[in-house]
């Protein structure tokens, strides 16, 4: 299968008599942000972990494998995979009251089907010597003529801006909605194009004065030196802090409906959302921990505090076909 890398953490190859002490995880999100992780658990419980990372088509092979899939669980860089697995009926329940009390119940599925681990935001950047910082911002503000040709965001059909287009429809309704995305398009300074990086990188160039993107997208072009001029000429910005707050996508994780070994997936799973591992998971990706009081990396706390949407993502899901409806019908896109 085209870009997936099987990568074995631990001992594969382990005798029968500890068979069982093993759980397989299909992963979208990188080897190096989990793996620390995992050799973590193993060290403390001893179970073993195989791990096969895609960037594409695991939800795919899930499907076509069925009850022969060797996954245990699935983790996801976004909020609309887990909503994909859980509408496939490829999840089970996650039954434990350890991550219920860990995981606030906005961020895990009211049927259990799946939970979040960590949180980004979805954020707005502004040219720093153009606009400077704009703590009043907010979403509905893109809408207004004064930013017309002064906004640039990837395609309105991406994971990250249909879950913002569905919340949007939660708060206002329809009617409402639709006339702000035609807003919104109205203001924008080329055709939604490239990833979130990309919109930065185009206010740099002078190109917009406002961009989306997740939060965490900040940290890593403030690492990466190709890339640090773009994150050194904007401010991140956290929409509606005087009302709602910001909206938050996540990456998260499901318990399959076959899993072979769901007591060690379990433990796992409680693992990931604890302190320790929540830590190690939000720091190295630049995100936020969704355990409460769980300690922010220097670099992401240096952001500040904000106020986030508490709409639970379960809610929020329910608009997400609408969005796409409303996102074509007035070709955000073209």
């Amino acid at each position: 299968m085209k870009k997936v890398l099987a990568i074995v953490i631990g001992l594969v190859a382990a005798a029968p008599a500890f068979a069982s002490e093993v759980v397989n995880i299909y992963s979208f999100r990188q080897p190096f942000l989990i793996k620390p992780i995992l050799d973590d658990f193993t060290k403390q419980t001893g179970i073993k972990t195989n791990v096969v990372f895609a960037n594409k088509g695991l939800i795919e092979r899930v499907k076509r494998e069925g009850k022969h899939s060797k996954a245990d669980i699935v983790l996801t860089s976004n909020f609309s995979a887990l909503i994909q697995l859980e509408e496939l009926k490829l999840t089970q329940t996650i039954n434990s009251e350890k991550i219920n009390n860990n995981v606030p119940a906005a961020f895990r599925d009211g049927d259990g089907q799946w939970i979040a681990l960590t949180k980004r935001v979805r954020s707005v950047y502004s040219a720093k010597d153009r606009l400077g910082a704009l703590p009043e911002l907010s979403y509905e503000d893109l809408a207004d003529v004064k930013y017309q040709g002064k906004i640039c965001t990837r395609s309105g059909k991406h994971p990250y801006n249909l879950g913002l287009v569905a919340s949007m429809i939660a708060h206002h309704g329809e009617a409402q909605t639709k006339t702000w995305l035609e807003g919104v398009k109205a203001n924008l300074a080329r055709k939604p194009q490239g990833n979130d990086r990309a919109q930065v990188k185009a206010v740099k160039e002078g190109l917009c004065d406002l961009a989306l993107g997740n939060s965490y997208y900040l940290g890593k072009m403030l690492q990466d030196e190709s890339q640090k001029a773009w994150a050194d000429a904007v401010h991140i910005n956290f929409p509606n802090q005087t009302n709602r707050g910001s909206h938050i996508n996540v990456s998260g994780a499901v318990m399959t409906k076959y899993a072979k070994n769901p007591e060690n997936a379990l433990k796992l799973l409680e693992y990931m959302t604890d302190n320790k591992a929540q830590n190690m998971y939000a720091s190295v990706n630049m995100e936020y921990p969704v355990k409460p009081g769980v300690e922010l990396s220097t670099l992401v706390a240096s952001w500040g505090r904000f106020k986030e949407d508490s709409l639970p993502l379960d809610e929020i899901s329910k608009y997400r076909p609408l969005a796409l409806k409303l996102i074509d019908e007035v070709k955000f896109d073209l």
